[in-house]
């Protein structure tokens, strides 16, 4: 091409750069709380599961590493063999909801719109491609400027049309609608103004007053992984206070004076919920990283869980009361880089600063998180027993006094590189770097130990055990 073209279609792609615009969610006039992607509504409709046990996969941020450690849990449940209600299955089937922040997103996503032919697909399609040089590439060439330079588009919109490419395929959540023989994906960004959650199923989109079904799972997976600096924030247009949403019941519950117990995850989540509402104030909302809040994608299961023990009403309108058994299987693709840094005198770089600054304060919340999860499981049944003694107390016979308490148990398995017992095979994983490109080796390594770790943990084997299924050697 003579020089004198390509001058010409620079100066074009600078012109047209003013005029990027981004997809508008739409806008609904009125709340319908029985339609839309809800876990409330679908759960009940799956296939082949137990309603009695509600097992639940949140998988970490982490880029390419964390989407084919995810992966690897998905090929060890798939694997596992058990039998419920006289019909073998597999663990997988019994799966109800994966929660996916940044690269979990991804797996989370594919998942719920592939169901079994993301076994034959997802590697090529995602895991062992070079991401992030095309991304790059495609963000360096001149003639991609007008379609995330200015307006209110930026790269991560560039990325999720490459995503719809090479993964989702233009799909939208309303084609995970019919889909009764996968768990419900919820992929998570953060707001960039408050901190605060949003995810995408129907029950946060009413806080925007708009219409999730039309939202590209691609563009949910870009905003879950729209990493600060990196990538663009992704913006939405909030209608919210516009739709008459009403707030779940729980909200009267926790509110009102003289509650046992303040439930402060739950009133800080309803506070979150007022300022989503706002939209005269508020007309646009910005999300990033889902990790910035969240890394590992449990925290939305935490205030659910309190919101339900905090509220008898709530239970009754998301139809709880069948469940008796919660299993969370957290799977966490959290590294840790070696440096030298302490062995020199000079202290790190600034950019090198900034970049543990951010990393640290997210592991530790990280691994806080998994441990509230741990202890509300212990006392969970210390609550249980003492609701027991005093019924037994009051004059109840044993057996009356257990069947006057609904049993519920919590199972927290935290599935991540710290329960590899070789330090040296420990080591490796923990320095594979968080981008979205690693060698076919080392996505194939972390898919076997992902598999592995889970098939090792006893109280892994013991749910196998209690759901009719022997555990593998």
């Amino acid at each position: 091409m003579p020089i004198d073209r390509i001058v010409q279609c620079l100066l074009a792609s600078a012109l047209l750069a003013g005029c990027a615009s981004r997809p508008v969610n739409e806008r609904i006039a009125q709340v319908d709380s029985q339609a839309g992607y809800r876990p409330h509504l679908l759960l009940p409709k799956r296939e082949n599961n137990d309603l009695h046990t509600l097992f639940v996969l949140s998988f970490s941020g982490g880029g390419t590493r964390a989407a084919a450690f995810s992966y690897g849990v998905l090929e060890e449940l798939r694997r596992t063999r058990i039998t419920a209600d006289g019909k073998p299955r597999t663990m997988i089937d019994e799966v109800d909801t994966i929660t996916g922040v940044s690269g979990g997103s991804f797996t989370a996503l594919a998942y719920a719109l592939y169901g079994e032919r993301l076994f034959a697909e997802y590697e090529q399609r995602f895991l062992k491609r070079d991401v992030q040089g095309a991304l790059l590439g495609r963000s360096l060439n001149p003639f991609n400027w007008h379609r995330f330079i200015g307006g209110s588009a930026g790269r991560s919109e560039l990325a999720a049309d490459y995503y719809d490419e090479i993964l989702f395929e233009g799909a939208t959540f309303s084609d995970l609608l019919g889909k009764t023989r996968v768990p419900i994906a919820i992929a998570t960004g953060t707001d960039i103004s408050t901190g605060s959650r949003l995810a995408f199923f129907q029950n946060d989109f009413d806080l925007l007053c708009s219409d999730l079904s039309t939202v590209r799972l691609a563009r949910a997976a870009a905003t879950s992984s729209a990493v600060p600096v990196v990538l663009s924030a992704t913006t939405w247009n909030n209608y919210g206070g516009t739709c008459g949403f009403q707030f779940p019941a729980w909200v009267a519950d926790v509110t009102r004076s003289g509650h046992e117990r303040p439930a402060a995850r739950a009133i800080q989540r309803y506070h979150e919920m007022q300022a989503f509402q706002n939209s005269q104030d508020r007309p646009y909302i910005h999300l990033v990283d889902g990790g910035v809040a969240d890394n590992i994608g449990v925290r939305g299961v935490l205030e659910a869980l309190e919101e339900l023990s905090a509220s008898a009403a709530f239970q009754g309108q998301v139809g709880f009361g069948a469940v008796r058994r919660i299993v969370l299987v957290v799977v966490n693709a959290r590294s840790a880089p070696r440096t030298d840094w302490d062995k020199r005198e000079s202290p790190p770089g600034t950019v090198a600063q900034l970049l543990q600054a951010s990393g640290v304060p997210i592991d530790r919340y990280s691994f806080e998180t998994v441990e509230l999860m741990k202890d509300r499981a212990e006392i969970s049944k210390w609550r249980r027993e003492l609701r027991v003694a005093q019924a037994r107390l009051a004059g109840m016979s044993e057996a009356q006094a257990e069947a006057s308490v609904p049993k519920i148990s919590l199972e927290v398995l935290d599935v991540s590189f710290d329960a590899i017992a070789d330090p040296k095979e420990r080591d490796y994983f923990m320095n594979l770097p968080t981008s979205f490109v690693l060698q076919p080796d080392e996505v194939d390594r972390l898919r076997e130990v992902a598999g592995r770790v889970l098939r090792q943990s006893p109280e892994f084997q013991q749910i196998v055990r209690e759901m009719g299924g022997k555990p593998a050697p």
